[in-house]
Protein backbone atom coordinates (compact mmCIF):
# COMPACT_ATOMS: atom_id res chain seq x y z
CA UNK A 1 0.00 0.00 0.00
CA UNK A 2 1.18 3.54 -0.83
CA UNK A 3 1.39 5.62 2.35
CA UNK A 4 3.36 8.72 1.40
CA UNK A 5 4.49 10.44 -1.78
CA UNK A 6 7.08 13.23 -1.79
CA UNK A 7 7.89 15.23 -4.91
CA UNK A 8 10.52 17.95 -5.34
CA UNK A 9 11.21 20.13 -8.40
CA UNK A 10 9.16 17.93 -10.72
CA UNK A 11 7.40 19.71 -13.62
CA UNK A 12 5.51 22.63 -11.97
CA UNK A 13 5.70 21.07 -8.51
CA UNK A 14 8.07 22.89 -6.18
CA UNK A 15 7.78 20.72 -3.11
CA UNK A 16 4.90 18.40 -2.28
CA UNK A 17 4.17 15.79 0.35
CA UNK A 18 1.00 13.68 0.09
CA UNK A 19 -0.35 11.10 2.52
CA UNK A 20 -2.68 8.33 1.34
CA UNK A 21 -4.94 6.08 3.43
CA UNK A 22 -6.61 2.73 3.04
CA UNK A 23 -9.81 2.63 1.04
CA UNK A 24 -10.77 5.07 -1.71
CA UNK A 25 -8.50 8.11 -2.14
CA UNK A 26 -9.99 10.77 -4.41
CA UNK A 27 -7.88 13.35 -6.27
CA UNK A 28 -9.75 16.20 -7.90
CA UNK A 29 -9.00 19.65 -9.25
CA UNK A 30 -9.51 21.87 -12.21
CA UNK A 31 -8.14 20.91 -15.61
CA UNK A 32 -4.43 21.75 -15.82
CA UNK A 33 -3.96 21.93 -12.07
CA UNK A 34 -1.38 19.12 -12.15
CA UNK A 35 -3.29 15.90 -11.48
CA UNK A 36 -1.61 14.11 -14.41
CA UNK A 37 1.76 15.21 -13.04
CA UNK A 38 1.11 13.14 -9.91
CA UNK A 39 0.50 10.08 -12.09
CA UNK A 40 3.70 10.82 -13.98
CA UNK A 41 5.64 10.99 -10.72
CA UNK A 42 4.23 7.65 -9.56
CA UNK A 43 5.03 6.12 -12.95
CA UNK A 44 8.68 7.11 -12.47
CA UNK A 45 8.76 5.03 -9.30
CA UNK A 46 7.51 2.08 -11.34
CA UNK A 47 10.38 2.32 -13.83
CA UNK A 48 9.17 4.75 -16.52
CA UNK A 49 11.81 6.60 -18.53
CA UNK A 50 12.96 9.92 -17.12
CA UNK A 51 14.02 13.00 -19.09
CA UNK A 52 15.61 16.30 -18.14
CA UNK A 53 12.43 18.09 -19.31
CA UNK A 54 10.69 16.72 -16.19
CA UNK A 55 12.90 18.85 -13.93
CA UNK A 56 11.39 22.14 -12.73
CA UNK A 57 12.71 25.28 -14.39
CA UNK A 58 15.92 26.63 -12.76
CA UNK A 59 16.44 23.40 -10.77
CA UNK A 60 19.27 20.90 -11.36
CA UNK A 61 17.57 17.81 -9.99
CA UNK A 62 14.09 16.44 -9.39
CA UNK A 63 13.24 13.87 -6.74
CA UNK A 64 10.29 11.54 -6.34
CA UNK A 65 10.07 9.37 -3.23
CA UNK A 66 7.39 7.02 -1.95
CA UNK A 67 6.80 4.97 1.18
CA UNK A 68 4.97 1.65 0.82
CA UNK A 69 3.91 -0.91 3.40
CA UNK A 70 4.72 -4.48 2.40
CA UNK A 71 3.66 -6.43 5.48
CA UNK A 72 0.70 -7.91 3.56
CA UNK A 73 2.71 -8.63 0.43
CA UNK A 74 4.89 -11.66 1.10
CA UNK A 75 5.75 -12.29 -2.60
CA UNK A 76 7.11 -8.75 -2.87
CA UNK A 77 9.25 -9.22 0.24
CA UNK A 78 10.64 -12.43 -1.23
CA UNK A 79 11.41 -10.69 -4.53
CA UNK A 80 13.23 -7.86 -2.75
CA UNK A 81 15.28 -10.31 -0.70
CA UNK A 82 16.19 -12.30 -3.82
CA UNK A 83 17.48 -9.10 -5.46
CA UNK A 84 19.65 -8.33 -2.44
CA UNK A 85 17.60 -5.49 -0.92
CA UNK A 86 16.49 -5.08 2.66
CA UNK A 87 13.05 -6.69 2.85
CA UNK A 88 11.33 -4.96 5.75
CA UNK A 89 7.69 -4.18 6.48
CA UNK A 90 8.25 -0.85 4.76
CA UNK A 91 9.60 -0.09 1.31
CA UNK A 92 11.08 3.27 0.31
CA UNK A 93 11.71 3.97 -3.36
CA UNK A 94 13.56 7.11 -4.38
CA UNK A 95 14.14 8.37 -7.91
CA UNK A 96 16.52 11.27 -8.59
CA UNK A 97 16.62 12.92 -12.03
CA UNK A 98 19.59 15.12 -12.89
CA UNK A 99 20.17 17.47 -15.80
CA UNK A 100 23.69 16.09 -15.97
CA UNK A 101 22.26 12.66 -16.74
CA UNK A 102 23.49 11.13 -13.46
CA UNK A 103 20.12 9.74 -12.46
CA UNK A 104 19.76 7.49 -9.43
CA UNK A 105 17.36 4.83 -8.20
CA UNK A 106 17.37 3.79 -4.55
CA UNK A 107 15.41 0.98 -2.95
CA UNK A 108 15.46 1.10 0.85
CA UNK A 109 18.56 3.28 0.65
CA UNK A 110 20.45 0.90 -1.68
CA UNK A 111 21.38 1.80 -5.24
CA UNK A 112 19.20 0.01 -7.77
CA UNK A 113 18.40 -0.08 -11.47
CA UNK A 114 15.30 0.54 -13.59
CA UNK A 115 15.20 -3.22 -14.18
CA UNK A 116 14.77 -3.69 -10.43
CA UNK A 117 11.86 -1.23 -10.42
CA UNK A 118 10.24 -2.98 -13.36
CA UNK A 119 10.55 -6.30 -11.55
CA UNK A 120 8.73 -5.12 -8.40
CA UNK A 121 6.31 -2.61 -9.95
CA UNK A 122 3.57 -5.19 -10.68
CA UNK A 123 3.45 -6.04 -7.00
CA UNK A 124 3.19 -2.38 -5.93
CA UNK A 125 0.77 -0.34 -8.03
CA UNK A 126 -1.52 -1.00 -10.93
CA UNK A 127 -2.25 2.14 -12.96
CA UNK A 128 -5.40 2.10 -15.06
CA UNK A 129 -5.38 4.99 -17.51
CA UNK A 130 -5.64 5.56 -21.23
CA UNK A 131 -2.56 3.41 -21.83
CA UNK A 132 -4.14 0.59 -19.84
CA UNK A 133 -7.28 0.95 -21.92
CA UNK A 134 -5.25 0.34 -25.05
CA UNK A 135 -3.60 -2.74 -23.54
CA UNK A 136 -6.97 -4.24 -22.64
CA UNK A 137 -8.37 -3.48 -26.08
CA UNK A 138 -5.59 -5.15 -28.07
CA UNK A 139 -6.70 -8.65 -29.01
CA UNK A 140 -3.17 -10.07 -28.73
CA UNK A 141 -3.26 -9.34 -24.98
CA UNK A 142 -6.58 -11.06 -24.29
CA UNK A 143 -5.15 -14.54 -23.98
CA UNK A 144 -2.67 -13.23 -21.37
CA UNK A 145 -5.53 -11.66 -19.40
CA UNK A 146 -7.51 -14.92 -19.56
CA UNK A 147 -4.51 -16.98 -18.44
CA UNK A 148 -3.80 -14.67 -15.51
CA UNK A 149 -7.43 -14.70 -14.40
CA UNK A 150 -7.82 -18.45 -14.78
CA UNK A 151 -4.57 -19.38 -13.05
CA UNK A 152 -3.28 -20.93 -16.27
CA UNK A 153 0.21 -19.41 -16.14
CA UNK A 154 1.90 -22.42 -14.50
CA UNK A 155 0.41 -24.81 -17.05
CA UNK A 156 1.34 -22.40 -19.82
CA UNK A 157 4.92 -22.17 -18.52
CA UNK A 158 5.20 -25.96 -18.81
CA UNK A 159 3.88 -25.80 -22.36
CA UNK A 160 6.25 -22.94 -23.29
CA UNK A 161 9.28 -24.90 -22.08
CA UNK A 162 8.43 -27.82 -24.39
CA UNK A 163 7.46 -25.41 -27.20
CA UNK A 164 10.87 -23.71 -27.02
CA UNK A 165 12.60 -27.07 -27.57
CA UNK A 166 10.12 -27.85 -30.36
CA UNK A 167 11.02 -24.58 -32.09
CA UNK A 168 14.73 -25.32 -31.72
CA UNK A 169 14.22 -28.67 -33.46
CA UNK A 170 12.13 -27.13 -36.25
CA UNK A 171 14.73 -24.42 -36.85
CA UNK A 172 17.58 -26.94 -36.92
CA UNK A 173 15.69 -29.21 -39.33
CA UNK A 174 15.18 -26.20 -41.61
CA UNK A 175 18.92 -25.49 -41.49
CA UNK A 176 19.70 -29.13 -42.30
CA UNK A 177 17.27 -29.07 -45.19
CA UNK A 178 19.05 -26.02 -46.63
CA UNK A 179 22.36 -27.83 -46.21
CA UNK A 180 20.91 -30.89 -47.86
CA UNK A 181 19.87 -28.90 -50.93
CA UNK A 182 23.38 -27.54 -51.33
CA UNK A 183 25.07 -30.69 -50.18
CA UNK A 184 26.31 -31.94 -53.55
CA UNK A 185 28.04 -28.70 -54.53
CA UNK A 186 29.39 -28.22 -51.03
CA UNK A 187 30.74 -31.76 -50.82
CA UNK A 188 32.35 -31.54 -54.27
CA UNK A 189 34.07 -28.26 -53.45
CA UNK A 190 35.27 -29.33 -50.01
CA UNK A 191 36.38 -32.75 -51.27
CA UNK A 192 38.34 -31.21 -54.13
CA UNK A 193 40.10 -28.66 -51.90
CA UNK A 194 40.83 -31.24 -49.23
CA UNK A 195 42.17 -33.73 -51.79
CA UNK A 196 44.58 -31.06 -53.04
CA UNK A 197 45.98 -30.63 -49.56
CA UNK A 198 46.02 -34.33 -48.76
CA UNK A 199 47.99 -35.08 -51.92
CA UNK A 200 50.70 -32.67 -50.85
CA UNK A 201 50.57 -33.73 -47.17
CA UNK A 202 52.09 -30.55 -45.74
CA UNK A 203 53.90 -30.71 -42.40
CA UNK A 204 54.16 -27.87 -39.90
CA UNK A 205 57.52 -26.05 -40.35
CA UNK A 206 58.35 -27.99 -43.51
CA UNK A 207 58.50 -24.90 -45.69
CA UNK A 208 61.10 -23.22 -43.47
CA UNK A 209 63.27 -26.35 -43.37
CA UNK A 210 63.15 -26.74 -47.15
CA UNK A 211 64.00 -23.08 -47.67
CA UNK A 212 67.10 -23.50 -45.47
CA UNK A 213 68.16 -26.64 -47.33
CA UNK A 214 67.66 -24.93 -50.70
CA UNK A 215 69.86 -22.07 -49.58
CA UNK A 216 72.69 -24.47 -48.71
CA UNK A 217 72.39 -26.50 -51.94
CA UNK A 218 72.32 -23.41 -54.12
CA UNK A 219 75.53 -22.09 -52.45
CA UNK A 220 77.41 -25.40 -52.21
CA UNK A 221 80.31 -24.37 -54.48
CA UNK A 222 80.88 -21.11 -52.65
CA UNK A 223 80.62 -22.84 -49.28
CA UNK A 224 83.21 -25.43 -50.38
CA UNK A 225 85.58 -22.70 -51.61
CA UNK A 226 85.30 -20.70 -48.40
CA UNK A 227 85.69 -23.69 -46.08
CA UNK A 228 88.72 -24.98 -48.08
CA UNK A 229 90.37 -21.57 -47.96
CA UNK A 230 89.79 -21.32 -44.21
CA UNK A 231 91.20 -24.83 -43.71
CA UNK A 232 94.28 -23.96 -45.73
CA UNK A 233 94.91 -20.75 -43.81
CA UNK A 234 94.59 -22.52 -40.51
CA UNK A 235 96.38 -25.79 -41.18
CA UNK A 236 97.12 -26.95 -44.72
CA UNK A 237 99.17 -24.23 -46.47
CA UNK A 238 102.87 -23.68 -45.86
CA UNK A 239 103.22 -20.80 -43.47
CA UNK A 240 99.62 -21.25 -42.19
CA UNK A 241 98.51 -19.91 -38.90
CA UNK A 242 99.17 -23.29 -37.27
CA UNK A 243 102.77 -23.36 -38.47
CA UNK A 244 103.31 -19.76 -37.40
CA UNK A 245 101.90 -20.54 -33.92
CA UNK A 246 104.27 -23.52 -33.68
CA UNK A 247 107.17 -21.16 -34.50
CA UNK A 248 105.99 -18.79 -31.77
CA UNK A 249 105.97 -21.63 -29.21
CA UNK A 250 109.49 -22.72 -30.30
CA UNK A 251 110.83 -19.19 -29.91
CA UNK A 252 109.35 -18.89 -26.42
CA UNK A 253 111.01 -22.12 -25.37
CA UNK A 254 114.42 -20.85 -26.60
CA UNK A 255 113.94 -17.61 -24.65
CA UNK A 256 113.19 -19.53 -21.46
CA UNK A 257 116.35 -21.66 -21.91
CA UNK A 258 118.44 -18.56 -21.65
CA UNK A 259 116.25 -16.48 -19.28
CA UNK A 260 114.66 -18.73 -16.74
CA UNK A 261 112.88 -15.77 -15.14
CA UNK A 262 110.89 -15.01 -18.30
CA UNK A 263 107.26 -15.70 -17.55
CA UNK A 264 104.86 -16.42 -20.42
CA UNK A 265 101.45 -18.27 -20.54
CA UNK A 266 102.76 -21.07 -22.72
CA UNK A 267 99.96 -23.40 -21.69
CA UNK A 268 97.31 -20.98 -23.01
CA UNK A 269 99.19 -20.73 -26.30
CA UNK A 270 99.40 -24.49 -26.55
CA UNK A 271 95.62 -24.69 -25.92
CA UNK A 272 95.06 -22.16 -28.70
CA UNK A 273 97.05 -24.36 -31.04
CA UNK A 274 94.88 -27.36 -30.13
CA UNK A 275 91.71 -25.30 -30.77
CA UNK A 276 93.06 -24.20 -34.16
CA UNK A 277 93.73 -27.81 -35.06
CA UNK A 278 90.18 -28.83 -34.10
CA UNK A 279 88.65 -25.91 -36.02
CA UNK A 280 90.69 -26.86 -39.08
CA UNK A 281 89.44 -30.45 -38.93
CA UNK A 282 85.79 -29.23 -38.64
CA UNK A 283 86.28 -27.09 -41.78
CA UNK A 284 87.83 -30.01 -43.63
CA UNK A 285 84.98 -32.37 -42.72
CA UNK A 286 82.36 -29.74 -43.64
CA UNK A 287 83.95 -29.18 -47.05
CA UNK A 288 84.07 -32.91 -47.74
CA UNK A 289 80.36 -33.34 -46.95
CA UNK A 290 79.24 -30.54 -49.28
CA UNK A 291 77.60 -31.98 -52.38
CA UNK A 292 75.99 -30.03 -55.22
CA UNK A 293 72.86 -32.04 -56.10
CA UNK A 294 70.87 -30.41 -58.92
CA UNK A 295 68.16 -33.08 -58.72
CA UNK A 296 67.61 -32.52 -55.00
CA UNK A 297 67.53 -28.74 -55.60
CA UNK A 298 64.90 -29.18 -58.30
CA UNK A 299 62.84 -31.42 -56.03
CA UNK A 300 62.94 -28.81 -53.26
CA UNK A 301 61.86 -26.07 -55.67
CA UNK A 302 58.96 -28.20 -56.83
CA UNK A 303 57.88 -28.98 -53.26
CA UNK A 304 58.13 -25.34 -52.19
CA UNK A 305 56.09 -24.25 -55.22
CA UNK A 306 53.34 -26.70 -54.31
CA UNK A 307 53.35 -25.61 -50.67
CA UNK A 308 53.36 -21.91 -51.55
CA UNK A 309 50.47 -22.40 -53.98
CA UNK A 310 48.36 -24.00 -51.23
CA UNK A 311 49.36 -21.36 -48.71
CA UNK A 312 48.23 -18.56 -51.04
CA UNK A 313 44.82 -20.25 -51.42
CA UNK A 314 44.33 -20.83 -47.69
CA UNK A 315 45.55 -17.85 -45.70
CA UNK A 316 49.18 -17.32 -46.70
CA UNK A 317 50.93 -19.31 -43.95
CA UNK A 318 51.57 -22.96 -43.20
CA UNK A 319 49.58 -22.59 -39.96
CA UNK A 320 46.51 -21.18 -41.75
CA UNK A 321 46.78 -23.95 -44.38
CA UNK A 322 46.79 -26.72 -41.78
CA UNK A 323 43.95 -25.02 -39.86
CA UNK A 324 41.87 -24.88 -43.02
CA UNK A 325 42.60 -28.55 -43.65
CA UNK A 326 41.20 -29.43 -40.22
CA UNK A 327 38.16 -27.18 -40.80
CA UNK A 328 37.36 -28.82 -44.13
CA UNK A 329 37.66 -32.27 -42.62
CA UNK A 330 35.16 -31.23 -39.93
CA UNK A 331 32.83 -29.60 -42.49
CA UNK A 332 32.92 -32.76 -44.58
CA UNK A 333 32.02 -34.82 -41.55
CA UNK A 334 29.13 -32.44 -40.79
CA UNK A 335 27.83 -32.50 -44.33
CA UNK A 336 28.00 -36.25 -44.53
CA UNK A 337 26.23 -36.44 -41.12
CA UNK A 338 23.15 -34.47 -42.20
CA UNK A 339 21.01 -37.52 -42.78
CA UNK A 340 21.87 -39.03 -39.43
CA UNK A 341 21.21 -35.79 -37.53
CA UNK A 342 17.96 -35.19 -39.42
CA UNK A 343 16.75 -38.68 -38.57
CA UNK A 344 17.56 -38.22 -34.88
CA UNK A 345 15.86 -34.81 -34.74
CA UNK A 346 12.79 -36.11 -36.56
CA UNK A 347 12.41 -38.87 -33.98
CA UNK A 348 12.75 -36.29 -31.17
CA UNK A 349 10.26 -33.99 -32.91
CA UNK A 350 7.66 -36.75 -33.20
CA UNK A 351 8.04 -37.52 -29.50
CA UNK A 352 7.90 -33.86 -28.48
CA UNK A 353 4.84 -33.19 -30.67
CA UNK A 354 2.97 -35.80 -28.67
CA UNK A 355 3.99 -34.16 -25.39
CA UNK A 356 3.28 -30.68 -26.75
CA UNK A 357 -0.15 -31.76 -27.96
CA UNK A 358 -1.04 -33.11 -24.51
CA UNK A 359 0.07 -29.90 -22.82
CA UNK A 360 -1.69 -27.67 -25.37
CA UNK A 361 -4.92 -29.63 -24.91
CA UNK A 362 -4.70 -29.42 -21.10
CA UNK A 363 -4.05 -25.67 -21.37
CA UNK A 364 -6.96 -25.21 -23.78
CA UNK A 365 -9.39 -27.08 -21.52
CA UNK A 366 -8.32 -24.97 -18.53
CA UNK A 367 -8.84 -21.83 -20.62
CA UNK A 368 -12.35 -22.89 -21.59
CA UNK A 369 -13.25 -23.29 -17.92
CA UNK A 370 -11.57 -19.98 -17.06
CA UNK A 371 -13.42 -18.21 -19.89
CA UNK A 372 -16.79 -19.25 -18.48
CA UNK A 373 -15.84 -17.91 -15.06
CA UNK A 374 -14.45 -14.71 -16.58
CA UNK A 375 -17.60 -14.15 -18.64
CA UNK A 376 -19.80 -14.55 -15.58
CA UNK A 377 -17.59 -12.35 -13.40
CA UNK A 378 -17.42 -9.53 -15.96
CA UNK A 379 -21.17 -9.79 -16.67
CA UNK A 380 -21.87 -9.25 -12.98
CA UNK A 381 -19.57 -6.26 -12.92
CA UNK A 382 -20.99 -4.55 -16.01
CA UNK A 383 -24.50 -5.24 -14.78
CA UNK A 384 -23.60 -3.40 -11.58
CA UNK A 385 -22.20 -0.62 -13.78
CA UNK A 386 -25.61 0.10 -15.30
CA UNK A 387 -25.24 -2.16 -18.32
CA UNK A 388 -27.83 -4.76 -17.28
CA UNK A 389 -28.37 -6.16 -20.77
CA UNK A 390 -24.73 -6.26 -21.81
CA UNK A 391 -22.97 -9.56 -22.31
CA UNK A 392 -19.22 -10.16 -22.17
CA UNK A 393 -17.95 -13.05 -24.27
CA UNK A 394 -14.56 -14.72 -24.41
CA UNK A 395 -14.54 -16.01 -27.96
CA UNK A 396 -12.18 -18.76 -29.07
CA UNK A 397 -11.36 -17.87 -32.66
CA UNK A 398 -9.43 -21.13 -32.74
CA UNK A 399 -9.50 -24.03 -30.30
CA UNK A 400 -6.65 -26.48 -30.13
CA UNK A 401 -7.37 -29.97 -31.43
CA UNK A 402 -4.85 -32.86 -31.40
CA UNK A 403 -5.71 -33.63 -35.02
CA UNK A 404 -4.52 -30.21 -36.21
CA UNK A 405 -1.43 -29.90 -33.99
CA UNK A 406 -1.22 -26.16 -34.68
CA UNK A 407 1.09 -24.81 -32.03
CA UNK A 408 1.89 -21.21 -31.12
CA UNK A 409 4.14 -19.63 -28.49
CA UNK A 410 1.17 -19.34 -26.08
CA UNK A 411 -0.57 -22.61 -26.93
CA UNK A 412 -2.94 -23.70 -29.65
CA UNK A 413 -5.76 -21.20 -28.97
CA UNK A 414 -6.65 -17.78 -30.37
CA UNK A 415 -8.76 -15.73 -27.97
CA UNK A 416 -10.51 -12.38 -28.28
CA UNK A 417 -12.94 -10.56 -26.00
CA UNK A 418 -16.33 -9.53 -27.42
CA UNK A 419 -19.17 -7.44 -26.01
CA UNK A 420 -22.85 -7.26 -26.81
CA UNK A 421 -23.63 -3.87 -25.27
CA UNK A 422 -27.42 -4.20 -25.53
CA UNK A 423 -29.99 -6.97 -25.69
CA UNK A 424 -30.41 -8.38 -29.18
CA UNK A 425 -27.18 -6.85 -30.50
CA UNK A 426 -24.51 -8.87 -32.21
CA UNK A 427 -21.36 -9.18 -30.10
CA UNK A 428 -18.48 -7.00 -31.32
CA UNK A 429 -14.75 -7.04 -30.50
CA UNK A 430 -13.84 -4.71 -27.66
CA UNK A 431 -11.79 -2.50 -29.97
CA UNK A 432 -14.95 -1.87 -32.02
CA UNK A 433 -16.85 -0.34 -29.10
CA UNK A 434 -17.63 3.22 -30.09
CA UNK A 435 -19.01 4.58 -26.83
CA UNK A 436 -16.43 6.04 -24.48
CA UNK A 437 -18.76 5.45 -21.53
CA UNK A 438 -19.18 1.79 -22.40
CA UNK A 439 -15.45 1.40 -22.86
CA UNK A 440 -14.67 3.00 -19.50
CA UNK A 441 -17.09 0.70 -17.72
CA UNK A 442 -15.78 -2.41 -19.47
CA UNK A 443 -12.22 -1.51 -18.51
CA UNK A 444 -13.31 -0.86 -14.93
CA UNK A 445 -15.17 -4.18 -14.83
CA UNK A 446 -12.16 -6.07 -16.14
CA UNK A 447 -9.81 -4.30 -13.74
CA UNK A 448 -12.08 -5.12 -10.81
CA UNK A 449 -12.24 -8.78 -11.79
CA UNK A 450 -8.52 -9.03 -12.46
CA UNK A 451 -7.64 -7.19 -9.25
CA UNK A 452 -8.95 -10.17 -7.35
CA UNK A 453 -6.21 -12.34 -8.83
CA UNK A 454 -3.35 -9.83 -9.04
CA UNK A 455 -0.70 -9.15 -6.41
CA UNK A 456 -0.73 -5.34 -6.48
CA UNK A 457 -2.19 -3.84 -3.32
CA UNK A 458 -2.76 -0.37 -4.81
CA UNK A 459 -4.81 0.51 -7.89
CA UNK A 460 -4.67 3.94 -9.52
CA UNK A 461 -7.57 4.93 -11.79
CA UNK A 462 -6.92 7.86 -14.09
CA UNK A 463 -9.72 9.13 -16.36
CA UNK A 464 -11.91 6.17 -15.46
CA UNK A 465 -14.89 8.55 -15.75
CA UNK A 466 -14.37 9.28 -19.44
CA UNK A 467 -17.67 9.42 -21.31
CA UNK A 468 -19.95 8.79 -18.33
CA UNK A 469 -22.08 10.87 -16.03
CA UNK A 470 -25.31 10.97 -14.04
CA UNK A 471 -26.52 7.68 -12.59
CA UNK A 472 -23.74 5.73 -14.30
CA UNK A 473 -21.12 7.90 -12.62
CA UNK A 474 -22.67 7.16 -9.23
CA UNK A 475 -22.60 3.44 -10.00
CA UNK A 476 -18.93 3.69 -10.99
CA UNK A 477 -18.28 5.43 -7.68
CA UNK A 478 -19.98 2.57 -5.83
CA UNK A 479 -17.86 0.09 -7.77
CA UNK A 480 -14.63 1.89 -6.95
CA UNK A 481 -15.66 1.93 -3.33
CA UNK A 482 -16.26 -1.80 -3.51
CA UNK A 483 -12.81 -2.38 -4.99
CA UNK A 484 -11.28 -0.28 -2.20
CA UNK A 485 -12.43 -2.88 0.33
CA UNK A 486 -9.82 -5.27 -1.12
CA UNK A 487 -7.22 -2.85 -2.42
CA UNK A 488 -6.13 0.68 -1.79
CA UNK A 489 -7.64 2.78 -4.60
CA UNK A 490 -6.43 6.17 -5.81
CA UNK A 491 -8.82 7.75 -8.29
CA UNK A 492 -8.38 10.97 -10.27
CA UNK A 493 -11.80 12.19 -11.28
CA UNK A 494 -13.80 15.17 -12.51
CA UNK A 495 -17.13 13.69 -11.49
CA UNK A 496 -18.73 14.62 -8.15
CA UNK A 497 -20.73 11.37 -8.12
CA UNK A 498 -17.47 9.43 -7.89
CA UNK A 499 -15.73 11.89 -5.56
CA UNK A 500 -18.55 11.67 -3.01
CA UNK A 501 -17.61 8.05 -2.27
CA UNK A 502 -14.05 8.88 -1.27
CA UNK A 503 -12.68 8.03 2.15
CA UNK A 504 -9.96 10.62 1.68
CA UNK A 505 -10.22 13.58 -0.67
CA UNK A 506 -7.19 15.44 -2.02
CA UNK A 507 -7.61 18.66 -3.97
CA UNK A 508 -5.01 19.73 -6.53
CA UNK A 509 -4.69 23.39 -7.37
CA UNK A 510 -2.28 25.90 -8.87
CA UNK A 511 -0.86 28.82 -6.96
CA UNK A 512 1.58 31.61 -7.79
CA UNK A 513 4.44 32.20 -5.33
CA UNK A 514 7.04 34.89 -6.03
CA UNK A 515 5.93 35.08 -9.63
CA UNK A 516 6.20 31.32 -10.25
CA UNK A 517 3.38 28.84 -10.74
CA UNK A 518 3.36 25.79 -8.49
CA UNK A 519 1.03 22.88 -7.83
CA UNK A 520 -0.27 22.29 -4.33
CA UNK A 521 -2.22 19.35 -2.92
CA UNK A 522 -4.31 19.58 0.22
CA UNK A 523 -6.49 17.13 2.07
CA UNK A 524 -10.03 18.45 2.38
CA UNK A 525 -12.82 17.53 4.79
CA UNK A 526 -16.27 18.66 5.81
CA UNK A 527 -17.05 22.13 4.44
CA UNK A 528 -14.05 22.15 2.09
CA UNK A 529 -15.16 18.84 0.64
CA UNK A 530 -18.69 20.22 0.14
CA UNK A 531 -17.20 23.23 -1.65
CA UNK A 532 -15.08 21.08 -3.93
CA UNK A 533 -17.94 18.77 -4.88
CA UNK A 534 -20.12 21.86 -5.41
CA UNK A 535 -17.47 23.21 -7.79
CA UNK A 536 -17.43 19.88 -9.61
CA UNK A 537 -21.22 20.09 -9.87
CA UNK A 538 -21.67 23.72 -10.86
CA UNK A 539 -18.39 25.07 -12.15
CA UNK A 540 -16.62 28.25 -11.09
CA UNK A 541 -19.62 30.00 -9.53
CA UNK A 542 -20.69 27.80 -6.63
CA UNK A 543 -24.34 28.33 -5.64
CA UNK A 544 -26.26 27.29 -2.54
CA UNK A 545 -28.20 24.90 -4.75
CA UNK A 546 -24.95 23.20 -5.72
CA UNK A 547 -23.91 23.06 -2.06
CA UNK A 548 -27.18 21.45 -1.06
CA UNK A 549 -26.83 18.98 -3.89
CA UNK A 550 -23.28 18.21 -2.74
CA UNK A 551 -24.47 17.60 0.84
CA UNK A 552 -27.19 15.26 -0.43
CA UNK A 553 -24.71 13.44 -2.61
CA UNK A 554 -22.28 12.93 0.28
CA UNK A 555 -25.11 11.76 2.54
CA UNK A 556 -26.28 9.27 -0.11
CA UNK A 557 -22.76 7.96 -0.50
CA UNK A 558 -22.44 7.47 3.28
CA UNK A 559 -25.78 5.66 3.31
CA UNK A 560 -24.70 3.42 0.47
CA UNK A 561 -21.46 2.58 2.26
CA UNK A 562 -23.33 1.83 5.47
CA UNK A 563 -25.82 -0.41 3.67
CA UNK A 564 -22.99 -2.28 1.99
CA UNK A 565 -21.08 -2.70 5.25
CA UNK A 566 -24.21 -4.08 6.92
CA UNK A 567 -24.72 -6.62 4.16
CA UNK A 568 -27.87 -4.98 2.80
CA UNK A 569 -26.47 -4.69 -0.72
CA UNK A 570 -24.49 -2.02 -2.44
CA UNK A 571 -27.39 0.10 -3.74
CA UNK A 572 -29.73 2.60 -2.19
CA UNK A 573 -33.17 3.02 -3.60
CA UNK A 574 -32.73 6.60 -4.72
CA UNK A 575 -29.62 8.41 -5.92
CA UNK A 576 -28.74 11.85 -4.62
CA UNK A 577 -28.78 13.38 -8.08
CA UNK A 578 -32.16 11.95 -9.04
Amino acid sequence: MLHELSITNFAIIDELHITFNDGLNIISGETGAGKSILIGAVSLLLGDRATAEMIRFQADTATVEALFSTDRNQPLQETLAAMGFVADRELVIRRIISRSGRNKVLINGQLATLAHLAQISESLINICGQHEHQILLRAENHIDILDEFGGCLDVRAGYEKVYDRYQQIINRLDELEKLRRHRADKMDLISYQLREIQEIQPIQGEDDQLADEKKVLAGAQKLASWSNKAFALLYADKGCIGDQLKDVLSAIREIRKIDGKFIFPVTDLENCYAVLQEAALVLRDYEQKLVFDPERLAAIDERLDALNRLKRKHGGTMESLLNRKREMEEELRQVTGIEEESAQLTLEKNAIVKELSEKALALSLQRVQASESLNQAVDREISDLNMPHASFITRFLRRFTPSDNLFGPKGGDDVEFYLAANAGEEPKPLNKIASGGELSRIVLALKNVLSQTGSATTSVFDEVDSGIGGATAEIVGRKLKEISKRHQVICITHLPQIASFGDRHLRVAKQVIDGRTATKVEMIEHDDKIEEISRMLGGVNVTDTARNHARAMLAAARAARLASDQGKGGHVKKSAHQ
